[in-house]
């Protein structure tokens, strides 16, 4: 896999984890435990690309 796919896969891996932060933070029965661990998850790709494009 080259680097641009890889980069490619994870902003779309990050854009898939604010969409379901989004939708489970506007619903009523939401649990706050998992939207802290998708954003987590969401805080280590954003950290990934950060690091795969300054070098």
């Amino acid at each position: 896999m080259s680097l641009s796919s890889h980069l490619q896969e994870l902003k779309k891996k990050h854009e898939n984890l604010s969409i379901s932060v989004e939708q489970l933070q506007r619903s009523p029965a939401t649990d706050d435990l998992e939207i802290a661990k998708l954003k987590k998850q969401k805080l280590m790709l954003k950290e990934e690309i950060s690091r795969l494009t300054t070098h």
